[in-house]
Formats: C-alpha cells, structure tokens, sequence
C-alpha cells in the first residue's frame, strides 16, 4: 500500500491529512453486519492496533455501508490519532452535511478512532476526556415491547436482575385524535410498575400526536414517571413547549438529533430536560461529549439512548464516566429487539464488565473501550449476511384500522 511519506506534496496533504513523523496510519476499514440488527466498525492501523466502533442506523444499514465505502476511499492512509481532524473532513468538506446515514458513518469511524487512542496509550477513553466524574453510570433496562401488555412480570425480572429503573412504550399505535380510554391502560401499567419500587420511564416513540400526547401526560402524572420520551415527534418544538409548561414530568429526546446544530434549538426553547443522544447516530464519542457539554449550559441532563449493541453501550458509558451532567443511560440487554441467541453480550469476550450492581455498572477500566469483541463470530454472522442468509432489520409497519398509516 502506498502511504504518504515526510516529502508528500502539499497537495497529497490534503488527500491524507495531518500527520505527524511517528504517525500509526490507517491501514483498514470494515464494517460487519451482525444480528439482531447492528451495524460494527474496525479499523486497523499500520502498527496493528485494531479499534472497534458501532455505526448501526436500524433499518438504514446498507445506506450507511455506501458511506463507508467513500470513507475507506478517502482516509485510509491517514493518522489515526487526528481524530477531530477526521471527524471535522468527513462531516465539513462535503457539501451537504448531517442526517442521520452520514452521521451513523461518522459515529461508527469516530468511536473505533477513540478505541485505537486508548489501546495505543494503555487508558480507558474516559482519562483521554477530562478523566472520571464518577465511579459508576446508572442505566435502565426495557420491559415490554413495541406493543406494551403484561409489563408486571418483567418488571419484576428486572429488578431481580438489579435494575433500579426501566422503561417502556408508551402505547401502541394511536390515531391522531383517539378514544381517550386507549390511554388509560398506559397509567395502570405505569402504576404497577412504580408499585414495585422501581423509577420508570415511558417512550412515547413519537407515535402520540399532539391531540393525544397532553391527555397522556395529564394521566400520567399522578404516577411521577421518570421521564417521558419524543412525546411529540422532532422538530415541533412550538408544540412541545406548550406540552412543556402543561406538565411536572421531564422531557426526554433526542434520538433523532445528530448534531449539536440539531439540538440547539430545543436547548433554547427550554422545552426538554434531559437531552437522549444516541452515540451510534450522533457523530461517536467526539459530538456527543460536545452535545453533552453544551446541555451542561442550559442546566439539562443527558441520558444517552441505546438501544443498540456492546460498542455503542460501551462508548456511552465512557461519555457518562466522564460528564458531570450524565444521568442514565439505556441499556438494551434482553430487550425485545434481541430475540434468539443474539444479545447484548454474545459478541463479547468479557461481558463481566457490564455486570448491572444496584441499577448501575462499574467503572470501565480496560484500554480504549474497556470491551473485548469475538471478531471469529463478528466475522461469521458477516459472511452470512453478505451470502444472503440473513437479512438486514427492518422496522415494522403499522396501518389503523382504517388502512392509514400509523407512526412506529
């Protein structure tokens, strides 16, 4: 492979980027398609340091892979240690910038990038940012799925199993304007689920329309959720302020946010409390710290959202160990999503670290991520994707009663 040396033309600079003399150069990057529904990133560099990061988009996986095809294009050969720089090239010098494909991609390259510093200086990722905050990262688990029933049993599962807090959809499907009795079976369930002493969150998924979405709220309140989640969907941020001042209950969101361009308006309408980040979507560990930072100025906390594999988990913790506004994070073992023998902890070596002790993991110690990936099954479930035994994820799809069509 050819690689730029200390006598490359300025030209051929800007094809490679900064470097410095010692400079370990990207050699490799792959992506591998793995169920239940994730996206995973390696990349090698010249030296042999290999990073792990996560680029899943549910649903989009292909249109992510074809931004990974110009990003082997355009920066092997670059230092991996410029990792800003890496970042500023893919998401600045193109002409059209964010979304969500483009800033999966940038995601999963950002974290692998972050994984390879910390293995190359012997340190988790949080010491490279600022150094801990905290000893331990609070998470929660699901219960239910993307249509809530029996809640009561899993709920008690959970607890069993040492989560302090879990969260659940809302409901299911509604129309824009619904018989309002179709909300009251989500206050009961809320109600047992607090009876059991643990905090809950409730995902409205954006699926509540405006019409129906202060209804909830208003029934909801009584039984102090932890939060509610996209309790409108995105960008109706007139709407959510008044939704805002009606209610007692925190706002969460952000899982369709990307940039810190894509948050800024909701942190200067005041209408959210808790920014969700999802760490896979949202430029890795180098937008999200800096979408963190900026909500730490409007007094707002940050959970990131996760419902997604071992790296995008990883990677959030390591945000969370080393930000003073962190609150929770999502954690997605045994949810609904990961059916059969594919799970949270099926492509670790040393899956012990995320032993959940009284609703929160320990301190992540190992270098880079603090993770160990199975790259031989990585490998193995990649090649059956790619000859066509497995398909990629795709969402459902919900039409009413009426054949319209329903919101996820």
């Amino acid at each position: 492979m050819t690689t730029p040396s200390s006598q490359t033309h300025p030209d051929d600079k800007i094809k490679y980027g900064l470097r410095s003399p010692d400079a370990d150069l990207i050699k490799k990057i792959e992506t591998f398609y793995v169920r239940p529904r994730w996206l995973f990133v390696r990349v090698e560099t010249e030296k042999g340091i290999v990073g792990w990061g996560e680029a899943t988009l549910e649903g989009h996986t292909e249109a992510v892979e074809g931004s990974f095809e110009d990003f082997k294009k355009r920066f092997v050969g670059w230092d991996s240690a410029n990792i800003e720089d890496i970042y500023q090239f893919a998401y600045r010098q193109r002409f059209y910038r964010g979304g969500e494909v483009l800033m999966s991609a940038i995601s999963g390259l950002d974290i692998a990038l972050w994984d390879i510093k910390g293995k190359t200086l012997g340190v988790p990722v949080w010491q490279l940012l600022g150094g801990k905050v905290r000893d331990r990262c609070k998470v929660y688990g699901w219960i239910g799925g993307d249509k809530p029933s029996d809640v009561l049993e899993q709920a008690k599962v959970r607890k069993e199993q040492g989560f302090t807090a879990v969260k659940m959809n809302a409901t299911e499907s509604l129309a824009w304007l619904d018989s309002p009795s179709a909300l009251l079976d989500t206050a009961e369930r809320l109600r047992q689920v607090r009876s059991l002493g643990l905090d809950a969150g409730l995902d409205f998924h954006g699926r509540v329309h405006r019409p129906m979405a202060k209804q909830l709220a208003a029934l909801l309140e009584p039984h102090t959720p932890l939060f509610i989640e996209e309790p409108l969907l995105p960008s109706l941020i007139p709407e959510l302020t008044t939704l805002y001042a009606r209610t007692t209950i925190p706002i969460a969101l952000g899982e369709r946010l990307f940039t810190r361009q894509d948050v800024r308006p909701y942190l200067e309408a005041g209408c959210i409390d808790i920014i969700q980040p999802d760490i896979a979507h949202s430029g890795g560990i180098s937008e999200t710290r800096r979408i963190a930072n900026m909500a730490e100025t409007y007094d707002v906390g940050v959970a990131p959202h996760c419902p997604l594999g071992p790296l995008a988990f990883a990677a959030s913790l390591q945000i969370g160990f080393s930000t003073p506004n962190f609150v929770i994070c999502e954690m997605s073992w045994k949810m609904h999503y990961n059916a059969g023998d594919y799970d949270l902890f099926t492509y670790m070596t040393n899956a012990d670290v995320f032993q959940v002790r009284e609703g929160m993991i320990d301190l992540l110690t190992g270098p880079g991520l603090g993770i160990e990936i199975n790259e031989e099954l990585v490998r193995k479930e990649d090649k059956e994707f790619r000859e066509g035994k497995v398909e990629a994820w795709r969402n459902p799809n919900w039409r009413g009663k009426d054949g319209a069509l329903m919101e996820w």
